[in-house]
């Protein structure tokens, strides 16, 4: 995520270089991977170190603020025309330019179009060069007109790439002409990658509050309040959540009679530097406050939800989808639903899946003049999902998957509804809908400093640890030997009870700094040595296979059912274990669906990828399979040792020659390992006997039989099968037993073990 500085001051005083705050935000868990400096200088920090950077700084004398006053037609050429620009000096500097967004202005004066101004002397980038390529401005005659400086592109400058139009702000940016431009537009964007527990940090406020925290500086948060003079909300629109575990909160605001016009240019370039289009003032609030607070939001066009409504009042419910109900999304695409995804709606049908994407029927358009917005709180784990059905990442849908609290709901809704009035004008109706069905509860939890002292090796008073928790946004009672901790509603991540506790050692140590931690030697006695008969057993097997020529497979142990049904030729009954899958409730891919039942599909798979690079393979795998259990959430694991062999029996050398055809490995080279594992084990009154298994080849596969009991199957795959996997030039050989059974039937450990 990109997070320019400029922003995160307006919430938090930095008053250290950006290269140590980095370095400080990344040993406290939000690692900066990269500054991006734009106009301003890097600096040079003992002990940090960042890549020297080849990009323009702006010279302070001679790149300034400018106000263009007039703007005339150029004599000589029409392409061209000369600006006057105010920059603080007695007289205006005449510029001689070709830029196409000052055309509309030709033959007006008394203007107040802000600009960067680049006098003679100043170093900037050629915007006509297509490689970069830096110039200095000298004086030169341009048609006949003498001109010695330049209103610049964005490109010019190194902003972007920009370079259709010179940077115009219509709006006075309350800085004086002739101001350095550094300290104007002057950012350094700093790139946060963020892991997922960082939830409360998805917003330049969220890392605004961390960076609080680590520096011991007090948080400016924005307001939220709004200015409602409008007629009444009552009536014009209801609401109804039909489920509130998906969705515990959904707020409404109305603003009337406003008018949909661009952005003004501070937005603009803030939604630019965190990497958004800028669309429309409307369209571009809902973005700001999604990156500036963290709370995605939704505009609906209110006359279109009018029309849907056969003109009434609009009554909108939220509510899972029917199964195949259908959609077209504001990115053009008719999406089918599950019926695991909460939907936004109305009489009419779907308006937008629930804090992922909404729809186009209602979309804010330039005839859109009553907007009725949405911040609302929606399931973490079923917008996950959803998106992952659909395969649609949105900045909205990242954030809701990652976990926002629903008390920011209001919070959005007062900050976007309040923008919305101040860029397009209008009257906010008064009052607001807040359904509010499910709040969580408020965490709380006593934490011991011993067991501060404990975790962390470093000794705390109650005030030094509460001072430290306080300045990460927590609410603190000291007692004598403990602190009670209430947990702020930006923090989800932190539990209850001996979590909870850990969670706050963490924040503890994170705000103190790691590297402050002293280092020390452990102080306590080592504990006894025990045995762990289970494992050992497990890494003899090991030990056994590799001696025998054997190299170990570590596959996922997530796949899907149709996956593992390639292993079943068609029309055949199934030898799989018939108890049910642990289906995920939010897949991570969607060749990961479900827990494995066996593995030899994994074998096989990894099988027809090695053999791409080469044809003999001799592999074996020992992990866990999971069988669902009716009476009990948790599944039966058993662990399971399979092995497959395919290709040439031996490894080709330079000694064998050009004509040497070596043999191909058969039933009998599998027997031969598994013969060799069992004698190794020590394993007694093993014997075989014909099997016969889905997935093997009729009359070539045997079953193990230990002690009466039959621990598993080999024998070579069934050519179905093997064409299934692109395995055909050589048979292939594979094996799945009942580890558990095989290691219990072990008599005696080898003597080095």
């Amino acid at each position: 995520m990109q997070i320019p500085l400029s922003w995160l001051q307006e919430f938090v005083e930095i008053d250290i270089p950006v290269e140590l705050l980095a370095e400080i935000m990344t040993t406290a868990g939000m690692e900066v991977a990269h500054l991006t400096y734009i106009g301003v200088p890097q600096h040079s920090v003992e002990g940090v170190r960042y890549p020297v950077s080849d990009h323009l700084v702006w010279d302070r004398a001679k790149i300034v603020l400018g106000a263009i006053r007039e703007v005339q037609p150029h004599p000589n050429a029409d392409r061209l025309v000369l600006a006057q620009v105010d920059y603080g000096a007695d007289q205006l500097e005449q510029v001689v330019t070709g830029a196409p967004n000052l055309f509309a202005y030709k033959g007006q004066s008394g203007l107040s179009l802000w600009t960067a101004l680049a006098l003679e002397g100043a170093e900037v980038w050629d915007g006509h060069s297509d490689a970069p390529k830096r110039m200095i401005l000298k004086e030169k005659a341009l048609r006949g007109i003498p001109n010695r400086s330049m209103v610049c592109s964005e490109k010019e400058l190194g902003i972007s790439d920009e370079h259709e139009g010179i940077i115009l702000m219509h709006a006075d940016p309350g800085k004086a002409p002739g101001t350095p431009y550094a300290d104007v537009m002057g950012d350094v964007l700093l790139e946060v990658e963020l892991t997922p527990n960082l939830a409360r940090a998805y917003s330049v406020l969220g890392i605004a509050r961390e960076i609080a925290a680590l520096l011991g500086k007090p948080l400016r948060e924005p307001s939220y309040d709004f200015t409602a003079e409008g007629a009444p909300l009552a009536g014009a629109v209801s609401l109804e959540i039909r489920a509130p575990e998906l969705n515990p909160r959904f707020t409404l605001a109305l603003l009337r009679d406003t008018k949909v016009q661009p952005s003004p240019a501070w937005m603009q370039h803030r939604l630019r530097l965190v990497g958004q289009r800028p669309i429309n003032n409307i369209v571009d609030v809902t973005n700001y406050i999604t990156f500036e607070i963290g709370q995605p939001m939704h505009a609906y066009d209110y006359d279109k939800l009018r029309a849907r409504a056969d003109g009434g009042s609009p009554h909108i419910v939220t509510r899972l989808a029917r199964q195949g109900e259908t959609m077209r999304t504001l990115d053009e695409v008719d999406r089918t639903f599950d019926d695991f995804t909460i939907l936004v709606t109305d009489a009419a049908g779907a308006l937008g899946i629930g804090g992922i994407i909404g729809g186009a029927d209602t979309e804010i358009s330039a005839s859109t003049t009553n907007v009725l917005l949405e911040a609302a709180n929606w399931n973490f784990i079923n917008a996950r999902r959803s998106m992952t059905a659909h395969k649609l990442t949105t900045d909205a849908g990242v954030r809701f998957s990652r976990g926002v609290h629903p008390s920011w709901a209001l919070k959005g809704l007062g900050r976007g509804i309040e923008l919305m009035r101040q860029t397009g004008g209008g009257q906010i109706a008064q009052g607001v809908i807040d359904e509010y069905p499910l709040p969580p509860a408020t965490v709380e939890v006593a934490l011991p400093v011993s067991e501060i002292a404990r975790i962390l090796g470093v000794t705390f008073t109650v005030s030094a640890a509460a001072d430290l928790l306080r300045r990460g946004g927590f609410t603190v009672i000291e007692h004598s030997d403990a602190v009670q901790v209430t947990v702020p509603d930006t923090r989800m991540d932190i539990g209850t009870g001996i979590i909870g506790q850990a969670d706050l050692i963490e924040e503890i140590g994170r705000i103190y700094g790691y590297n402050n931690v002293p280092d020390t030697i452990i102080a306590d006695a080592m504990p006894k040595q025990r045995s762990n008969p289970t494992v050992e057993r497990e890494e003899w097997a090991r030990d056994l296979l590799v001696a025998l020529g054997l190299r170990e497979n570590i596959s996922y142990r997530l796949t899907t059912p149709e996956r593992e049904a390639l292993i079943v030729p068609p029309n055949a009954e199934s030898s799989l274990p018939r108890a049910g899958y642990v289906e995920l409730a939010n897949p991570i891919a969607a060749d990961k669906t479900v827990l494995r039942h066996t593995l030899l599909a994994n074998l096989l798979t990894n099988a027809q990828a090695n053999a791409r690079y080469q044809q003999r393979q001799a592999i074996f795998e020992i992990g866990a399979i999971y069988l669902k259990r009716d009476d009990d959430p948790l599944p039966d694991e058993p662990r399971r040792l399979a092995i497959l062999l395919t290709g040439a029996r031996v490894v080709e050398t330079w000694i064998d020659g050009a004509n040497f055809e070596p043999p191909i490995m058969d039933f009998y080279d599998l027997k031969g390992v598994i013969e060799g594992l069992v004698t190794g084990l020590h394993v007694t009154a093993a014997r075989y006997e014909r099997a016969a298994h889905s997935t093997f080849h009729p009359g070539r596969s045997a079953a193990l039989i230990v002690a009466g009991a039959n621990i598993g199957v080999f024998g070579e795959v069934h050519p179905l099968v093997a064409e299934r996997f692109d395995l055909t030039d050589a048979p292939v050989l594979a094996a799945e037993f009942d580890l558990d059974r095989l290691l219990d039937a072990a008599q005696t450990m080898h003597s080095t073990l």
